[in-house]
């Protein structure tokens, strides 16, 4: 595969890096609830609609998997002019894209609705107009090109086929590539390669390489004939054949061709998958690595993205850990930051489960602390468990505790299959955490009440429920390092 120090070496590398993006720009909606019933009117499940939520997807997911990983995305594509459009504006600002999107008054914004609950998807809806851009618009689109591409060091199009990738803006993608040495990767959905003209790398999907060359992709052999009937009608330089669950298939000119697969994840959404295979293709090449180099990261990242939820993006230490995780290295942290621990809560939503939270000094881990972290977890589906750094248990108990440090009581908590994740907090409560993660559940020991559980007022505002577990008698930790003392 590719080691973590290789990866660490190229995203170095390739940091703040110029990659351009061209093509079509998509904005992709969530809407998750909860189905209890059946309607009367057809035999059709009823969505009692919750929350949603909103990211760029198409080239607008290409363009933040590469900020995410470190490079500067710069993005060229298509909205309407109605609210998608704004919406995608505004998500590409917060992302630190640089935009260039042409307002097009004749098209929607591309928007794909998808609903779900209990993590499985119901219905999508999408919203789109296939229409080659006109002349007015592919004016506007060459000239933002022109002047946003000098600098990128590599140039990645994602033609999804609506109509932002047309003849004269892949002349002009050639134009830009000649001049300053940067290589053309494709994503294509079109039935026939040879428009994209000589480019470094052409990654179609199996199923897609099966339509533009009316040959079966399910085994290697066949993947490798139709990849060699592909180049012998484009003029691309390689063909890069992405296939789920079966890996990726990277075929030379010369006939040689590289087959790459790594484990198929417990968790398995390819929303966006292809999009971030195609940035960390960008992102390699951009820092100057050869092809097969880059097909190990973009197998690597579509890996690690396919185990987020809905169109999801993959940073630099995701890929790093991601790399550590497949050689056997370490296992998968569970023990995360804030920032780690929001993100994943957010993604948990977003398949529908239900995120619980729950805090403590845990200093020296007894049968209570089982019980109630055991509890915890039967009433929802992902526990997060908040720890006390050690200052803020010194201030809470006193000079001479905790026993043990944080890392060593956040290895112990992790250990435990009832939690999922244990961040550890520096303030006195934890009610910055809460903000940070927004669970589901709230829980805490029957010793505690409603009035006097830190952030149950924050909790029960936005929809989620507080809950107290049974203790388990004649076990505290204060009792434990009692007994000890009088030992010693």
């Amino acid at each position: 595969m590719i080691s973590a120090d290789l990866i660490d070496t190229l995203l170095s590398r390739g940091a703040g890096r110029a990659i351009l993006v061209v093509g079509d720009v998509m904005l992709d909606r969530f809407v998750h609830g909860e189905v209890s019933r059946v309607s009367a009117e057809a035999p059709i499940p009823v969505l009692a609609r919750g929350h949603e939520t909103a990211m760029l997807g198409g080239a607008g997911n290409v363009a933040r998997n590469i900020g995410a990983m470190g490079g500067r995305p710069i993005l060229a594509g298509l909205v309407g002019s109605d609210a998608g459009g704004s919406e995608c504006a505004k998500l590409a600002e917060a992302a630190g894209i640089a935009c260039g999107l042409v307002v097009d008054n004749s098209r929607p914004t591309t928007l794909k609705v998808r609903f779900s609950a209990a993590g499985q998807q119901l219905l999508r809806v999408d919203t789109e107009q296939a229409i080659e851009a006109s002349p007015v618009v592919e004016a506007a689109l060459l000239q933002t090109i022109e002047q946003l591409g000098a600098e990128a060091r590599a140039i990645l199009l994602s033609d999804y086929g609506k109509g932002a990738i047309t003849a004269k803006v892949i002349a002009a993608c050639q134009a830009l590539s000649e001049r300053t040495g940067a290589p053309i990767i494709v994503d294509s959905k079109a039935q026939k390669f040879a428009p994209y003209g000589r480019v470094a790398v052409l990654k179609p999907n199996s199923q897609e390489l099966s339509r533009a060359t009316n040959l079966p992709t399910e085994s290697d052999e066949e993947v490798v004939a139709a990849a060699q009937a592909a180049l012998a009608t484009c003029a691309a330089e390689r063909l890069l054949v992405t296939r789920a669950a079966k890996g990726l298939s990277l075929a030379q000119r010369d006939g040689a061709v590289l087959h790459l697969a790594l484990p198929p994840p417990e968790v398995f959404d390819t929303a966006g998958a292809g999009d971030t295979a195609l940035a960390a293709l960008g992102m390699a090449m951009a820092s100057g690595a050869p092809a097969d180099i880059a097909s190990r990261l973009a197998l690597l990242a579509s890996w690690k993205v396919v185990q987020k939820a809905g169109v999801a993006a993959v940073t630099a230490s995701e890929l790093v850990t991601a790399a550590l995780e497949v050689s056997g290295k370490v296992r998968a942290p569970k023990i995360a930051s804030y920032e780690a621990a929001a993100e994943a809560a957010a993604g948990w939503r977003q398949q529908s489960l239900r995120v619980g939270f729950t805090n403590g000094c845990f200093d020296l881990l007894h049968p209570g602390h089982v019980a109630c972290l055991t509890q915890a977890r039967s009433w929802c589906d992902r526990l997060i468990v908040g720890l006390n750094s050690d200052d803020s248990v010194r201030r809470a108990k006193g000079p001479t505790r905790p026993i043990n440090p944080a890392r060593a009581r956040a290895e112990v908590l992790a250990a435990l299959e009832a939690v999922d994740l244990v961040v550890e907090f520096s303030d006195d409560t934890p009610i910055e955490l809460i903000r940070a993660i927004r669970p589901d559940l709230l829980v805490k020991g029957a010793d505690y009440s409603r009035e006097t559980i830190v952030g149950a007022d924050l909790v029960e505002g936005w929809g989620g429920e507080v809950r107290l577990a049974d203790l388990a008698p004649g076990h505290s930790t204060s009792r434990v390092v009692e007994r000890l003392g009088n030992r010693s």
